[in-house]
Formats: C-alpha cells, structure tokens, sequence
C-alpha cells in the first residue's frame, strides 16, 4: 500500500463532471528544481532541503503507522479522494473484493473497477440493467444517505457505509454480512414456514411487526389487519402485554391468555416470548400454542373428578363437601337435615336381561326425575351403579323426610319408555337425620346406607329411619370381616363332608364339601353368617380356591367309586380363571376328573355370559361333572337347562320339607324326577330329615338324597371310617385307600 502518485488528469464520467469533480491542480515546482530567476548559495540550499526530507521521513511513518493502525480493523475501510480516485485502503477490504483485487491501485478510479466488475459479472444485482446500476451505485459514492447492502457472485453480501471528507473525498466502511443474512433468511423461513402461530411485536407498545402464515390463518385476519390491531387488540381482556419485563434475550416462561379470533370466538393460547432485536428496535417474539382444546379437556377432567360421568350428577367427593356445608349452616340454626340412601331394586336384572345400554339409559332416567322432584337447595349424588344419595335440608319435623320418600319413590315407579321398549323399576330407601344421627356427611351416609340395607332385607319397595342398633349389628360384622380374612391367610377354614346317598341301594356314593369355621371364641361358625362377607368382600375367590384343593386332595384317598362334589361362586368364574384353578387341584391331588363334580348356582346360569358357557363345556371336556343347584328357586326356568347340559340337579330343601304332608310339593318333586329321567340327569333332594320324605321321595323314583337323615357334614378324619362301616356292612373286603387317614 502506498500514497497515490499525481496522474496526468483524465476525463471523467458524465456522472462525476456534473457534480465538479474535476478541480484545476495548480502545479507546484519539484524539491530541488533550478529557477534561474532566483539563485541561492549552496548552504542556503541545504538547510531547507534537510529540513523537507526530515518532514517527509515523518510524514512516511505516519502514514505507515496509519496503514498498520486500519489492517487491524476487523472492517474493511477505503479513502477515495475527490476525483473518486482510490488513495488508501487495508487487507480486509481488498479480502473483501478478492476478485477484483488486482485493480485497486493507488490512482485508480472507483467508477473503474466497477464498471470492469459489472463486465465480470461480480455484482449479480446488476445483470440485464449494468448502466442504470453504476449510475446509481456512483449516486450513492458522492451522495451518502446511509448504509446499504452489495451483493457479490460468489453469495456474500456487504453492508456498505459511506461519508463525505471535508475535502470532498469519501471514507467507506465494508462489512461482510452474509452470517447475518444467512442466519435473517433462516429466521425468516422459520418463522413464515412454521406451523406454529407466531408474532413479532415491538417491546414498547405491542405494534405487530411481523406475522407468519400460520398465525394469519389460526386468528383469521390478514397480515395489514395484524399489524393495525396490535397485540394488547387481540387480547380478550384488558392485560398488560403478553410477556415478561426481562430485557433479556432468554425465552420466557409461558402465559395464559385468552384472545379474540376474527369471527369474534375466544382461544385460550400459552404464549413463549423472546426478546429480540427487530430492523435495529426492541422486539418480541411470540408464539402461540392453541390450548383452548386441552383446556376444555381439562375443565371436563375437574368436572368429572367430582361428577358422575354417566348422569351428571355430583359424585361421592363432592356430595360430602355439599353436605359438610350444609351441616355448618345447620349448627348455626335449628333446623334439622335428612340424608338419604336410595337403592334400585333388581336393576342387575335389567341389565342382565336388557343389556348395560339399557341400564345406563335407565340410570340417567331415575337421575332427572330425582332432580326435578327435588328443590333447588337439595343435594342428589350418585354414589355407585345402582344407588343415589339426597339431602335434603331445611326441615322442622322427620317426618318430611318420609314425605320426601313417597314422592321420590312414586316418580321412580313410573314407566320408563326406553328405545321403544317400557321399562319398570322399583327402589328402596334408607334415612339418617343430622344431628340425631350423625354430624359429619361421612357418617350420616353410613348410617342411612344401613338403614336402606334393613329395608331391602325386610321390605323392598319401603323406606327406613337408620335405628342405633344397626351400627352395633354394622360393627360386628366388620370385626367378622377382618377374623375371616386372618382366618383364610392362617389357613385355618377345613371343609367337611356330608354324604350322598343312592336312595335305590342306601349306598355313599360321594360327599358334598361343605366349609366349615372353627373360631377359638365363637365356636363353630356358621357357613351362613360368614359366606355372604366372602361374597361381598372378595374373600370367596381365595376361600374357593383353598376349598377346591383341600377337597380333591381328600377324596383322592378315598376309594375309586367315591366322589366329591364343591361349590362355586359365581365371583369365581367371573374372574375367569375357574378352569386353570381345577387344573391345577386336579394335578396337585392326582384325582381322576371323573370324580369332581362342580355345584354351580342358577343365579351363575342367569347371567348367560359366553365366557361362562365356554368354561363350563371346557370342564365338561375335562371330565369334570357339573351339577345345578339349588334348583325350583329364584329365577328358575326350564329353558337354563338348554343352555347347558347338567350332569346332575339338585332340588331345593324348601320343597323336600314335610314333602310327605305337601301335595304341591310332592306335584313339584314328581315333575323334576321325571324331567330328570327324560333328560338323561340325576336328580338329587337336599335336606331330607326324615324317613317319611325319604319314601315319598323313593316312591317317586328321585335318584339321590342328602341331609341329616343320612349324616350330617363330618371332618375328613371320620369319613375314612365311615365308608369302612359300609364296606363292613355289605361283607366287602377293606380298601386300601379307605384305611388311610
């Protein structure tokens, strides 16, 4: 780099002439040049000359120390003198301008090297118009307005910068920005093209700088609405903006708010801000994610924690809130309080029959007439499948609570008019007054729970006022419940055995497990008073099991011809899993299948599950015998009997009761022994007692008999020596098997 040498003056552009550039040089004489007009003697000669080249030696190291001072400049930086003419310039902006560095000499014109760069092709902005392009990159040379931006061949771009000198020259700044436009034109596809709503609005008052696409679309207005509105517009209330007070660049966390689409609908949106930098002023941006689904969702979530999905109506949690606040209210005053238990009576047999479509249809039915009967301040809740809660408030006397009951329990009676088909039901209820019996919701619902348990159990179709009685009867069966389950854990529930007679012969032909309880206070417990809390509670499927087991392994020690026969509860096979449990009893114990037989219940054959029949033909297949029982009672009927084939019925107790006496009786027993003959089934009596139920069941041809007449149920230890007495009596030799204890 070095100072630019005088040129003989050339013509210049038209561009330049107009503006003056050309100025008259004045020549100056040459250091040292001979003037004859004027002669000086050799030591006046030589003071000066030292003195011009010591001036000249400073100004050179000034202009070196210049040069080094502006290649350290991370910028790119050119001096043009008046004419245009390039004087200086440093590394950067010549490594700027690579392609045309072999230009730049020190006297060359500016207006020079950029016609030749049009030529090559260096300025792609200037293809199809190159004149009109110089013209106007030579307008901005001498008239700066400012920055503007180059685009080179090779994909750069230059921001240029340039400023007048005092002399009329010109200081250029060269800057390559082309990361920065790189990286404006990724921002810029990323937030046009992306899917999610986004916003750029200025920091200070919310003005709407920029929107892409998506959020055009999502709010309905276009791009010149967005940016009339401004953000705080498009706020549903009155808010301070959208995003935080930090003036840092971090994303901030987000906010809820509710905005207003174009078609005047409301959105729920969380919004993410960042602070930015906008066309050089403080900027957000913003994007929006639409929630107003999930918060619709999550608005049905809280309603659903506290209501019944299928009615509508509160649930449980919120019943006890209600009535908690009730019972407040109520200890400030003197009136009294009524919770009501109501229960569907029979509805597992509309669903059974009808199907669960149907039931739900029904539930929601009794749920609207519970609501138009009540008043606005009362309180109806669902508490499970077949059960609702009232409460009722406000009341002087009890016996408003038993009004309230007629009229809840005349409205439920009504026809219920159900996919075309009429539907009946009936319901029970049970009351508790606060504060009588109860002051907190939890107990009042307990106690007129159990009040509606005594009235199923004596009266369907009634009401009942909760008795202090009932908590001490509910008690005891709790503490009932808890023995038992140690009970079954301790394995200490054995079953007994009571035998079954061939009434032709008056031999054993198997025995029937029946479970017994052995409690070290009580006694022996019995099966009727511990047997419904199994069933309620869960306990029946761990007592079964225990039960199925002991038996087989029992019996396997008896002799061959010798069965035994166990019970099932429906709990059982409903759990799906009664097949691999006899199984595995089968293959524990060794005993045949032949000499299993299952008791199953017609409440089990009622229910009409497929899963249920295929269980039941798979045991068939195993060998296992099944034998209806209990049979004449609740919703007996022949047609069961097509739904399976039985190896064995066993007719109730109720009609082998003082059969002898009981003509209908001996009419129900003659009709079953002959069904049974005609089906190819053995019939079987339960409960014969005494020897005149035992002829007329003879004389009527019933296979087999059980009951007290014959044994009642004994512990295995004394059925080994049972079966012996009868291999004794009829003069056989003592099987093996019988002899083991």
């Amino acid at each position: 780099m070095r100072p630019v040498r005088p040129n003989k003056p050339k013509k210049l552009d038209p561009v330049l002439r107009a503006r003056g550039a050309m100025r008259p040089v004045k020549p100056s004489p040459k250091l040292g040049q001979h003037n004859p007009s004027k002669l000086a003697a050799p030591d006046e000669i030589a003071g000066p000359r030292a003195e011009a080249e010591a001036a000249i030696a400073e100004a050179k190291k000034a202009h070196d120390r210049l040069v080094q001072a502006i290649d350290l400049l991370p910028e790119g930086i050119v001096f043009l003198d008046a004419d245009g003419r390039y004087i200086l310039w440093n590394k950067t902006y010549a490594e700027i301008y690579n392609r045309t560095s072999d230009l730049f000499q020190p006297g060359a014109r500016l207006q020079d090297t950029i016609r030749i760069g049009v030529a090559r092709g260096d300025y792609p902005d200037a293809a199809g118009r190159e004149d009109e392009w110089i013209a106007e990159r030579l307008e901005k040379l001498f008239h700066p307005s400012g920055r503007h931006e180059q685009k080179l061949s090779d994909g750069r771009t230059i921001l240029i910068e340039e400023r007048l000198t005092d002399d009329g020259g010109v200081i250029g700044l060269r800057i390559d920005i082309t990361d920065l436009k790189q990286r404006e034109e990724s921002f810029r596809l990323l937030f046009d093209g992306n899917p999610v709503p986004m916003i750029v609005c200025a920091r200070d008052d919310g003005r709407v700088l920029g929107v892409n696409e998506a959020a055009a679309k999502h709010y309905g207005y276009n791009r010149a609405a967005f940016e009339q509105l401004g953000i705080r517009n498009l706020q549903a209330y009155e808010s301070e903006a959208p995003w935080g007070d930090e003036q840092s660049g971090d994303e901030q966390a987000a906010r809820t708010w509710k905005h207003v689409r174009a078609d005047g609908t409301l959105i729920d949106l969380a919004i993410y801000s960042r602070h930015l930098v906008h066309n050089d002023q403080p900027a957000v941006l913003l994007a929006l994610m639409d929630i107003t689904e999930r918060k619709r969702a999550e608005a049905r979530l809280a309603f659903l924690a506290q209501h019944d999905a299928l009615t509508g109506l509160p649930s449980r949690s919120l019943l006890r809130q209600q009535t908690d606040d009730k019972l407040t209210k109520m200890r400030r005053g003197s009136e009294k309080i009524a919770v009501l238990v109501l229960g569907l009576d029979h509805f597992k047999s509309i669903n059974d029959t009808l199907g669960h479509g149907v039931g739900d249809q029904l539930l929601r039915g009794v749920g609207k007439r519970l609501r138009s009967i009540l008043r606005q301040e009362d309180i109806v809740a669902r508490l499970n499948s077949d059960e609702f809660a009232i409460v009722q408030g406000g009341l002087a006397r009890p016996e408003e609570a038993a009004q309230l009951c007629r009229r809840l329990l005349q409205a439920i009676a009504d026809p219920y008019l159900i996919d075309g088909s009429t539907v009946t039901i009936g319901a029970t209820i049970g009351i508790a007054l606060a504060p009588t019996d109860g002051d907190d919701a939890e107990k009042l619902l307990k106690n007129a729970d159990m009040a509606l348990a005594r009235a199923k159990k004596e009266t369907r179709g009634t009401f009942s006022y909760f008795e202090s009685g009932m908590d001490a009867r509910a008690q005891s069966r709790r503490r009932l419940e808890i023995e038992l389950r140690e009970a079954i854990q301790r394995d200490v529930l054995r079953p007994h055995y009571q035998p079954l007679i061939d009434l032709a012969t008056g031999r054993i032909t198997g025995f029937e497990a029946l479970v017994r309880w052995p409690h070290p206070e009580r006694g022996m417990i019995p099966p009727s008073e511990f047997i419904p809390i199994a069933e309620d509670t869960g306990l029946i499927s761990a007592l079964g099991r225990t039960m199925l087991r002991q038996a087989c392994s029992d019996a396997a020690k008896w002799p061959d011809e010798v069965s035994v026969a166990v019970n099932m509860s429906p709990l059982q096979f409903r759990a799906g899993n009664v097949l691999s449990l006899v199984m595995d009893a089968l293959k524990q114990s060794g005993l045949p299948p032949s000499r299993l037989e299952l008791e199953i219940t017609e409440t089990l054959v009622l229910e009409k599950s497929g899963q249920v029949l295929a269980t039941l033909h798979a045991l068939r297949a195993l060998g296992v015998r099944i034998s209806m029982d209990d049979f004449g009672t609740g919703y007996s009927s022949l047609s069961y009997l097509r739904s399976f084939p039985f190896d064995k019925i066993k007719v109730d107790q109720s009609f082998i009761r003082d059969l002898a006496a009981n003509r209908e009786a001996q009419a129900i027993v003659r009709s079953i022994v002959s069904l049974g003959k005609g089906l190819g089934v053995t019939i079987t009596a339960e409960g014969v007692e005494t020897e005149a139920e035992l002829r007329c069941l003879r004389a009527e041809g019933c296979h087999e008999g059980q009951g007290y007449l014959f044994s009642r149920p004994r512990p295995n230890v004394e059925i080994v020596g049972l079966l012996q007495a009868q291999r004794d009596a009829a003069g056989l030799p003592s099987s093996g098997k019988a002899l083991v204890a």
